[in-house]
């Protein structure tokens, strides 16, 4: 095997969906392998397969125990990595598929969000060595306890990543059913162009920040170990975006645009609003792996100041949970009527004028906003969630995107 001719490939669920999208993907992955290159799949589930086995689970049990969970997730990408296997030797090239564990993801023992720590992949080296396709099962991996354990969403696009990284892979590829990573989505803002580079910091926080086409954690990996990822469309071969060092590109005052929508604020008591009181919180959200999107000090009448934050929709139940256990009694508020737009690029320190355009923006358009944070090259503006799209569309018009 030489790493200079290897090529990690990932494909989502979309790319997977139906038996002839898994017949078209094993025609793009032997394509490579009649170029004479050596090939890496990582696979997503099956279309939606994921969120039904969620759903599945949940008519059986309200609160599901985490590591019964991560077995049955698992199944979605046992079968996607099967069907490939069996499409590509139809097509007459040996093939082989790996679980998680299988292929050496060594992950810590957080069930259902876990973190991959190593990269063990001595089985895979021997398949590539022998001639073979390497098939393996994004998303998941096994804990030093022997245990089968998920990465949680996003996880396939840092399996990928991972592989990447591990074996000075040559080429890291994450197709999409979109053609690259964009100013705006492009779903919500057609006037929105495709990005030909973007640095790891900047596609870092359009992730973080709500851009799904890859997760933030894959784009951090890549980031850490210097792999180029190309992000890319499954259904055409143009060229889409690559993300890579800034220092290997000249980039754009600012580079794009995204919205959160999925959030939910959790404000804290009105009875102790002290710092100690706020650490607790903070310490119960870490304690039950609680990703705190954003934090907001909101200012009251006798200038304590009273802590919120902003959370994914999904963890809300969690949170609570956790919170009413930590810190009995502490009353909580609840806000899902609000969003997060966020404007992210290195000429947001660099360039003068851009925080002005901003604001003239928003108030263009009728918007209130209720904090605006900015951090190197970000700004976050929380605002109603009825008013985030056309925010969007208004920014990306006003500062020059289109």
């Amino acid at each position: 095997m030489n790493s200079s001719k290897l090529v990690v490939q990932k494909f989502g669920g979309s790319s997977l969906a139906t038996p002839d999208k898994v017949r078209r993907v094993a025609e793009l992955v032997t394509g490579e392998k009649k170029a004479g290159k050596d090939v890496i799949v990582v696979v997503s589930a099956m279309g939606n397969t994921t969120d039904e086995l969620f759903e599945l689970a949940r008519t059986i049990s309200p609160s599901p125990p985490k590591r019964e969970l991560d077995m049955l997730l698992t199944a979605g990408e046992r079968i996607s990595m099967a069907l490939l296997s069996m499409a590509i030797s139809q097509l007459g090239f040996q093939a082989i598929s790996f679980t998680g564990s299988q292929s050496g993801i060594v992950t810590d023992t957080s069930h259902t969000s876990a973190k991959i720590m190593d990269v063990k992949a001595f089985r895979v080296r021997d398949e590539l060595e022998k001639g073979r396709i390497v098939i393996v099962a994004g998303f998941q991996g096994v804990s030093p306890a022997k245990e089968v354990t998920t990465l949680g969403r996003g996880g396939s696009d840092t399996t990928c990543v991972a592989l990447a990284a591990a074996f000075n892979a040559e080429e890291c590829d994450i197709f999409t059913d979109v053609d690259g990573v964009y100013t705006a989505n492009p779903r919500l803002v057609p006037e929105a162009r495709k990005i030909p580079r973007i640095s790891y910091e900047e596609m870092l926080e359009l992730s973080f920040c709500g851009a799904e086409v890859l997760h933030w954690r894959s784009v951090d990996v890549a980031r850490r170990f210097g792999v180029r990822v190309h992000v890319r469309s499954s259904k055409r071969k143009e060229i889409g975006t690559i993300v890579m060092g800034k220092e290997e590109i000249e980039t754009a005052d600012i580079c794009g645009i995204t919205q959160d929508t999925g959030l939910v604020e959790l404000t804290f008591g009105d009875e102790d609003r002290s710092p100690a009181m706020a650490e607790r919180a903070l310490a119960a959200l870490d304690k039950a792996e609680i990703l705190v999107k954003l934090m907001r000090v909101l200012p009251d009448p006798q200038g304590r100041g009273q802590l919120s934050v902003m959370i994914p929709e999904e963890q809300r139940k969690q949170a609570l949970a956790i919170l009413a256990t930590e810190l009995a009694g502490l009353e909580i508020g609840i806000d899902d009527t609000l969003a997060t737009v966020s404007i992210i690029g290195h000429g947001l320190c660099s360039k003068p004028g851009i925080a002005r355009k901003v604001l003239a923006s928003l108030t263009a358009t009728g918007v209130t906003p209720l904090s605006i944070t900015t951090s190197g090259i970000t700004m976050t503006i929380v605002m109603k969630r009825s008013e985030a799209l056309d925010a969007v569309k208004k920014l990306h018009s006003d500062l020059g995107l289109g």
